[in-house]
């Protein structure tokens, strides 16, 4: 039998990529700097495959897969530059299991590099808590931004989930939120009494001054009866930061990561944390044990007696 026989020649490889791209952008919703990033990584990983010689792709290639990111390492990429080229080829070739281009997939031998990933920036429950009482009540535009951290740390929304929350999407009363998240994915995350309390006092007082008279399906409304923009929200969190007090780099994103480092400190269990993120890959969640293990370490090496 031809030892090359399952592998795929360069143009078939071409078309295989232009595939995945194109599946990426349709059916998994990713933003265009995200498949420029990816069709980077992707072309870069053929160039390698052109220079080597290797004759097209293989169920193994795990030493190829290897060879790239040992060749990244000499360029002078950084440890995580080269886990999101990892991250980008895991992706890559797990397609070409699911389109029956290959049986099994070499890229899930090949380990990420150590140091890849830096810790996100997690608040304190005590800054979270400053963030909360930040927004001025008296205020409809107060009352706006103080339902929508309280549901931005409630449920662990990105902050795109969060500006296109509908009317219909949050249940008080049962408690939960239904969210149209990446690959326009549903899934429904619980939200807890605070912000069951803010989100109603802003149904209750500020919203129809902020609609003006307009009809809006959308909860959260910024000038002219419409959503805000990620950008204008980032500036309201960044200026209730600057008026708490808070030094750190606060973005939308630091809620939903203190939001899923707060749940595995108390005790949660990864799949449900990972369900209520909408991370399709549990390894993407796994991030935050690491989070999780350095509070606790903190925590024992500041106050136990023998540390």
């Amino acid at each position: 039998m031809d030892p090359n026989a399952d592998k795929r020649e360069m143009p078939s490889l071409d078309q295989y990529v232009d595939r995945y791209i194109h599946y990426l952008l349709i059916e998994k919703g990713l933003s265009p700097k995200t498949i420029d990033s990816y069709s980077r990584d992707l072309t870069r990983y053929l160039d390698f495959l052109y220079q080597n010689s290797t004759g097209g792709i293989s169920e193994d290639d795990t030493a190829v897969i290897l060879k790239h990111l040992i060749s990244l390492k000499k360029e002078g990429l950084s440890a995580r530059s080269r886990a999101r080229h990892l991250v980008t080829l895991r992706g890559f070739y797990r397609f070409l299991v699911e389109e029956k281009v290959i049986r099994i997939d070499p890229a899930r031998l090949v380990d990420l590099p150590k140091s890849a990933f830096t810790l996100p920036d997690v608040l304190s429950v005590q800054e979270i808590a400053q963030m909360l009482n930040a927004p001025d009540m008296g205020k409809p535009s107060g009352v706006r931004d103080a339902a929508m951290i309280e549901l931005l740390y409630a449920a662990g929304l990105r902050v795109s989930e969060l500006i296109y929350v509908r009317m219909g999407d949050v249940n008080t009363e049962a408690g939960f939120v239904r969210v149209l998240g990446k690959g326009s994915k549903e899934r429904v995350v619980p939200i807890g009494a605070f912000a069951k309390e803010k989100i109603d006092a802003y149904i209750r007082i500020a919203r129809l001054h902020l609609l003006k008279n307009r009809t809006s399906r959308f909860m959260f409304l910024g000038p002219g009866g419409k959503p805000l923009s990620r950008q204008g929200f980032w500036k309201i969190l960044k200026r209730y930061a600057r008026n708490a007090g808070i030094s750190k780099r606060i973005t939308p994103h630091s809620f939903r990561h203190s939001f899923a480092s707060h749940l595995l400190e108390g005790g949660a269990d990864l799949r449900s944390v990972q369900a209520m993120l909408g991370h399709a890959d549990i390894s993407t969640t796994q991030i935050y044990t690491h989070v999780a293990r350095e509070y606790l370490k903190e925590i024992h090496d500041r106050l136990h007696p023998r540390r």
